[in-house]
C-alpha cells in the first residue's frame, strides 16, 4: 500500500508496487553536474548503492569523490541499476541517451525505471515514454522545482504511470518535499517550462532594474539591500540570490548558467507556439538570454545578463 499525499490530496491510494520485495537498491545516475552529485549525495546518505556515468572526467572525478561508483559506458549503468535517473542538458542528449545506438533502452538489463529530471521538450519525452515501454521499461519525467540548495525541499511535477511514480518513493523522498502526479508522459516537463519562463522574466527584469540603477547614480550593491530589508511584494528567492551576485560580482561558479536558461526558454516558446499560444514577453527574454551568449557570458550565471544590457547602451 502507497499513500502520497500533497497539499491534503491523496494521490495513490491501495496502488500494489510490482517490484515490492526485489533488490530496488542499486540507482544510477547519467549526468553528474551539479544537480547529479546532489542527487547521489542524498541517496548513498539513505543507504543507495549508486552508479553514475558522465561524458565529463572532471565531473566524473567529482561525483566518484562522494562515493558514486563511476563506470565508462551507458551498458554498464544498465546492467547494474534498477532506476535510472538522467541529469542532462537537453532533449537532443537525452534522446540519445535512452533510444540511440548505444543507449540504455539497447541495453535495458536490470532497468526497470528510467526518470528524467533534467529539462526537456515534452514532446521527446512522450516519444521516449513510448520507446521505452516497448522495451519493457517505465519511463518518467521528474523535472526539479528548486535551486540546488534547498535539495529536500524541492517539488517534483511528474509525468507517467502512477504505479511507476510510486515505485519511485523511496528516491523521491530524500530529495523532494512534495510529488506531485501531472498525467501522462511530458506533463511534468510542461509544468517545468512553464516555471522556466516565470524564471526567465524575473533574471530579465533583475539584470535590466540593475543595469538602470547603476545608470540613475544608485550602486546595485545599495539597491538590493535596500530591496530586501523591505516587506516588498517583489521580493523573491529569486531575485535575493540574483541581487547578492551583482552586489558581490561574482557570476564564475553558476547556480544556473546563462546557456541552460536560454535553453530551457526556447523549449517553452516552442511549446507554446506548437499550442497556438505564442508568446509575448517570452521572446522578449529569448532575446536577451540570447544577447547575452553572443556577448560570451553563456557558462556564467545568469545573474550576469546585467551587464549585457549595460553593453546596449554603448
Amino acid at each position: 500500500m502507497i499513500f502520497l499525499t500533497v497539499h491534503g490530496k491523496k494521490y495513490f491510494d491501495e496502488i500494489t508496487v510490482e517490484n515490492a520485495g526485489k533488490n530496488m537498491n542499486c540507482i544510477g545516475i547519467v549526468g553528474v553536474g551539479v544537480m547529479g552529485r546532489l542527487v547521489g549525495a542524498k541517496l548513498l546518505e539513505n543507504n543507495f548503492q549508486v552508479f553514475g556515468y558522465d561524458i565529463s572526467p572532471g565531473r566524473s572525478e567529482q561525483a566518484a569523490g562522494i562515493g558514486v561508483s563511476m563506470v565508462d559506458r551507458l551498458a554498464d549503468i544498465a546492467a547494474r541499476a534498477n532506476r535510472i535517473i538522467l541529469f542532462l542538458p537537453g532533449p537532443a542528449e537525452i534522446r540519445e541517451c535512452v533510444a540511440g545506438p548505444d543507449g540504455l533502452l539497447a541495453h535495458a538489463g536490470k532497468t526497470s525505471i528510467i526518470i528524467d529530471m533534467s529539462t526537456s521538450s515534452p514532446q521527446t519525452t512522450a516519444d521516449l515514454a513510448e520507446a521505452a515501454e516497448k522495451a519493457g521499461v517505465s519511463y518518467l519525467d521528474a523535472p526539479v522545482l528548486g535551486r540546488p540548495a534547498t535539495i529536500g525541499k524541492w517539488a517534483l511535477p511528474v509525468g507517467g504511470n502512477l504505479a511507476a511514480i510510486a515505485e519511485c518513493r523511496d528516491i523521491f523522498g530524500p530529495v523532494a518535499a512534495q510529488v506531485i502526479p501531472m498525467g501522462p508522459s511530458g506533463a511534468g516537463h510542461k509544468v517545468k517550462l512553464l516555471n522556466q519562463l516565470m524564471f526567465g522574466a524575473i533574471n530579465a527584469m533583475t539584470a535590466e532594474m540593475m543595469a538602470v540603477s547603476e545608470a540613475v547614480g544608485v550602486p546595485p550593491a545599495k539597491l538590493y539591500e535596500t530591496i530586501t530589508a523591505s516587506q516588498a511584494g517583489t521580493v523573491s528567492n529569486l531575485f535575493k540570490e540574483l541581487g547578492r551576485r551583482v552586489g558581490q560580482e561574482s557570476y564564475d561558479e553558476p547556480t544556473f548558467t546563462v546557456r541552460l536558461l536560454n535553453k530551457d526558454v526556447r523549449l517553452g516558446i516552442e511549446m507554446a507556439d506548437a499550442a497556438g499560444a505564442p508568446l509575448i514577453l517570452g521572446r522578449a527574454i529569448d532575446f536577451l538570454n540570447q544577447a547575452s551568449l553572443a556577448q560570451g557570458f553563456g557558462e556564467q550565471d545568469t545573474s550576469v545578463m546585467w551587464k549585457n544590457v549595460k553593453n546596449f547602451w554603448k
